[in-house]
C-alpha cells in the first residue's frame, strides 16, 4: 500500500487533466455548458482542500505548465487586437476606459463600505476591472462566434486587462512609497516591471516573425515556432519577476502586425492549446479553499453583482456613439461577466513582494473564482443571444 501511494501521486496531475477533460467532454454534450466551465468544477472536486488527490500547493512544474498556458491566451488575444479600429473608432477605447475605471470606482467603494483597509480595498477594485481572456477566448472560439459584440468583447477584454495591470502595478508602488521601502522599490515595483515587460514582448514579436521570414515558412511553421518563443518568453519573465501577462499581450500585439497568419485551426494553437487550458481551468480551480472562502462570501457576492451591473450600464451607455445598438451594447457588457482568472494570476504574480494585503484578498479572489465558473456560461449565452454564435447562425 505505501508503495502504491507515491506512485498514485506521481500520476495525480495526468489523472486529473484526464477526469476534468471527460467532465468538459459531458458537460458540453449533455447540458449546453462551456468546457472550461466543467474544467473548473472538476479541479475544485479534485483540489487537496475538498479532499481530493491534487496536491496543495502545486508543483514548480505544474505552476510554469499554467503561466504557459495563459500566456498563449494572452498571445491570442494581442494578435487579434485590430489597432487600426481603435483609430478609427476611438469611442471603443473611451467606453473601455468609461466601463473599467467605473468598476474601479465602484468596487473600491463597496470594499470600503465592508471596512476593508485602504489599500486591500483599492487592490480588489484594480483586480475587478479586469476581464478573463482565457473565458472570454475559449467560448468565442468553442462557439465560433463572430460579429461587431464578438470583436468589441475581445478588444474591451484586452483593454480592461491593460488597465488592471496598471492600475494594481501602480497600486503597488503607492504602498512601496508609503512604507518603508523607498522610491527605487515603488519604481521598480510598478513602472520599470511594466516598460521592462512591454519591451520583451515587442523584441519576440520584431525577432521572431524575423526569423521565421529568415527560414522562409512563416506561415506552416509559425505555430510551432511561436509557441516554441511563448514558452521561452514566460519562462524569462517568471524568472525575472518581470510580467508574462503583459509581455505576452505585446507578443501578440507585435506578431500580428508583423504579418504573421494563423489558420482557423491554428488558432489556440490547436491541440495544444486545448490540453493546456485543461490545466489552467483545473490549476486555477485547485488553489479554491472553501474554509478560506466562507469569511468572503458577501464580499465577493456583492462586488460580481456591482462589476457586471457597471460595466453593462457603460457599455450600454456608450453603445450608439461608437456604432452599435443599445441592446448590443448591454450583450458587450453582460459578456464580460468573467473576470477571476486573470485576477488570480495577477495576485499569484506579485506574492514574491510578500504584501500583507495580497493575503487579505486572496480568500475574496478564490470566492470569486468559484462563482465566475458560472462567467463563461453567461459569456456563452449573451453571444448567443447577439446571433453571433455558430448554433445561433
Amino acid at each position: 500500500m505505501e508503495q502504491i501511494i507515491p506512485i498514485f501521486q506521481g500520476i495525480a496531475w495526468p489523472l486529473a487533466l484526464a477526469i476534468a477533460w471527460a467532465a468538459g467532454e459531458a458537460g458540453y454534450r449533455w447540458l449546453g455548458l462551456p468546457r472550461i466551465s466543467s474544467y473548473g468544477i472538476a479541479g475544485f472536486a479534485m483540489s487537496a482542500s475538498q479532499g481530493g488527490f491534487l496536491g496543495n500547493p502545486p508543483e514548480g512544474a505544474v505552476i510554469l505548465l499554467a503561466d504557459f498556458a495563459f500566456a498563449l491566451i494572452l498571445f491570442e488575444l494581442g494578435y487579434r487586437i485590430n489597432l487600426r479600429w481603435l483609430r478609427t473608432n476611438p469611442w471603443i477605447g473611451i467606453s473601455a476606459a468609461a466601463e473599467a475605471f467605473s468598476t474601479f470606482a465602484a468596487v473600491f467603494a463597496i470594499g470600503r463600505l465592508f471596512d476593508l483597509n485602504q489599500l486591500t480595498a483599492l487592490l480588489l477594485a484594480a483586480l475587478a476591472m479586469s476581464t478573463s481572456p482565457a473565458a472570454i477566448l475559449r467560448v468565442i472560439n468553442e462557439t465560433r462566434s463572430a460579429g461587431q459584440v464578438t470583436e468589441r468583447l475581445l478588444h474591451l477584454s484586452a483593454l480592461n486587462c491593460i488597465f488592471a495591470v496598471m492600475v494594481f502595478k501602480a497600486t503597488l508602488a503607492y504602498w512601496a512609497l508609503s512604507s518603508d521601502k523607498g522610491i527605487f522599490d515603488a519604481l521598480w515595483s510598478s513602472a520599470a516591471v511594466l516598460i521592462v515587460s512591454v519591451a520583451l514582448g515587442a523584441t519576440f514579436g520584431v525577432a521572431v516573425p524575423g526569423i521565421l521570414r529568415w527560414a522562409n515558412s512563416p506561415h506552416r511553421n509559425s505555430t510551432v515556432a511561436l509557441a516554441l518563443a511563448i514558452l521561452l518568453l514566460t519562462a524569462l519573465t517568471h524568472f525575472l519577476k518581470f510580467s508574462p501577462l503583459v509581455a505576452a499581450l505585446v507578443f501578440g500585439l507585435a506578431a500580428r502586425h508583423r504579418r504573421i497568419c494563423f489558420s482557423q485551426a491554428q488558432q489556440n494553437f490547436g491541440s495544444l492549446g486545448d490540453l493546456l487550458t485543461v490545466l489552467l481551468f483545473v490549476f486555477t480551480t485547485s488553489l479554491l479553499d472553501w474554509r478560506q472562502m466562507t469569511s468572503g462570501i458577501g464580499l465577493a457576492l456583492t462586488i460580481v453583482l456591482v462589476r457586471l451591473l457597471t460595466k453593462t450600464a457603460a457599455t450600454t451607455a456608450f453603445a450608439r456613439i461608437s456604432g452599435t445598438t443599445w441592446r448590443k451594447g448591454a450583450l458587450t457588457g453582460l459578456a464580460l461577466t468573467p473576470f477571476s482568472v486573470f485576477a488570480m494570476f495577477l495576485i499569484e504574480q506579485s506574492r514574491h513582494l510578500k504584501l500583507p494585503a495580497l493575503a487579505e484578498i486572496s480568500g475574496v479572489a478564490l470566492m470569486i473564482l468559484l462563482i465566475e465558473i458560472i462567467g463563461p456560461v453567461i459569456t456563452q449565452r449573451a453571444l448567443t443571444w447577439a446571433g453571433e454564435t455558430q448554433k445561433a447562425n
